[in-house]
C-alpha cells in the first residue's frame, strides 16, 4: 500500500516498557506542595516591595512593620511587646525558657504579654528574612474577642500562654497575601489595609491556639494578675519598683508572686525589670543619641558602672558598640506613639 512508497528509518531506539509507565507518585510533586510553594514566593516577592531596606520598615499602618535582614543573626537578646509576626521568607527561632518556638513561612509567632528571650534568624542577601510585624492593638483585639464569644461555639476554656507558634492554615495565607498585595498600593493601604488587619487578626484569634490566646488577652486570674504587673513595669521602669508593692497590687504574697511572675515571663521579677530598662537604654541612645551614661540615668540606674556593667553582660557589648553595630546593620525606626510597653525596636 501507500507506506511502502517511503523508505524504513532505521533507528537505534529500542523503548522500554518503562517509557510507557506512568510516574510513580512519590517522584512528583503534589499539587498542593507546588501551590504552596508558588504562595511562599508571592508573599515573599510582596514584603520584600515593602522592605527597601535591612531592618524595620515602616508602612501605611502605624502598628504594621516590616522587617528585612540580610544575614543571619546568632542568639541575641530580645524584648517582644505584644503582638503577632508572621514570617514570609526565612525561619526564625525562639528561645524562651527551656521552650524553643519556630516561626517561618509555615509558622507565625503570637506575643500576648511581652516576654524577655532570646533570638536567632536565618538571612542572606540572595534569600533575606522577611516578615511583618504587628503591634498588637488590644481594642480592635478585644472587640473581635467579643464577637467571637457571641457568635462561636462554645468550647473548654484552654490554659493562657505568654507566646505560642501555630501553624499557617490556608484562610490566613490568603489573608495574608490579599495584606501584602494592598499595602504596596498607598491608595488602597490607607482605604482598605485596617479593615484587611481586623482579618488577619480574626484568623488568628479562631486559629488553632486562638483559644489560649483569647484567654491570655482576657486577662483574668493569675496570669491576667501579672500581665497587668508588666504593664506597671513598662510603664514606671524608670522608677524604683517595689517587688512587695507589686505583690500586693496583685493581691498576693511576694513568693506566690514571684512564682506566677516566673511561671508567665520564664525569669524573676527583679530581672525583668533590669530588662526592660536595658532595652530602653539601648533605644534611647540609638534613636536620640544619648550617651551611656544619661540613657542609663534616664531607666533609672544610679550608677554608670553598673549600667555599663550589666548592659555588656546582656548584649554581648558595651553601650557605645553595640549602638555602632545597631546603626551600622539595623534600621530603627521610630519610637510608636502611644506605646505602654518597651521593646526591642
Amino acid at each position: 500500500m501507500w507506506l511502502a512508497q517511503y523508505p524504513l528509518i532505521e533507528s537505534s531506539f529500542t523503548p522500554d516498557i518503562l517509557d510507557f509507565l506512568p510516574i510513580p507518585m512519590s517522584r512528583r510533586a503534589p499539587v498542593k506542595d507546588l501551590e504552596l510553594a508558588d504562595e511562599s514566593r508571592r508573599m515573599a516577592d510582596l514584603a520584600r516591595l515593602l522592605a527597601p531596606q535591612e531592618g524595620y520598615n515602616l508602612t501605611a499602618l502605624p502598628g504594621v512593620r516590616i522587617l528585612r535582614s540580610d544575614r543571619a543573626l546568632s542568639r541575641t537578646p530580645v524584648l517582644y511587646d505584644p503582638g503577632i509576626v508572621i514570617v514570609c521568607q526565612g525561619r526564625k527561632r525562639g528561645y524562651f525558657g527551656d521552650q524553643v518556638y519556630v516561626y517561618d513561612e509555615q509558622h507565625y509567632l503570637a506575643v500576648a504579654v511581652p516576654v524577655p528571650f532570646t533570638m536567632e534568624s536565618d538571612g542572606s542577601p540572595a534569600h533575606p528574612l522577611l516578615a511583618i510585624y504587628m503591634h498588637l492593638d488590644f481594642q480592635m483585639a478585644a472587640d473581635l474577642m467579643i464577637q467571637i464569644d457571641r457568635h462561636h461555639s462554645p468550647v473548654a476554656r484552654e490554659a493562657p500562654l505568654s507566646m505560642m507558634s501555630s501553624p499557617m492554615d490556608s484562610a490566613l495565607r490568603t489573608s495574608v497575601q490579599r495584606f501584602l498585595e494592598v499595602m504596596n498600593q498607598p491608595l488602597e493601604a490607607a482605604v482598605l489595609g485596617p479593615g484587611l488587619l481586623r482579618e488577619l487578626y480574626f484568623r488568628v484569634l479562631v486559629g488553632s491556639q486562638g483559644t489560649a490566646l483569647r484567654s491570655a488577652l482576657g486577662m483574668q486570674g493569675q496570669f491576667g494578675k501579672i500581665a497587668k504587673a508588666l504593664r506597671h513595669i513598662h510603664i514606671a521602669y524608670a522608677q524604683p519598683i517595689n517587688l512587695a508593692k507589686l505583690a500586693r497590687e496583685a493581691d498576693m504574697s511576694v513568693p506566690t508572686f514571684h512564682s506566677h511572675f516566673r511561671a508567665v515571663t520564664r525569669t524573676s521579677p527583679m530581672q525583668y525589670v533590669k530588662s526592660t530598662r536595658l532595652h530602653q537604654a539601648r533605644l534611647l541612645m540609638v534613636r536620640q543619641g544619648m550617651t551611656a551614661e544619661a540613657a542609663g540615668y534616664a531607666v533609672g540606674y544610679a550608677s554608670a558602672s553598673q549600667f555599663n556593667r550589666e548592659f555588656r553582660r546582656l548584649f554581648g557589648l558595651p553601650p557605645v558598640a553595640e549602638v555602632r553595630r545597631m546603626r551600622k546593620d539595623f534600621a530603627v525606626p521610630p519610637a510608636r506613639a502611644a506605646s505602654d510597653f518597651v521593646s526591642s525596636h
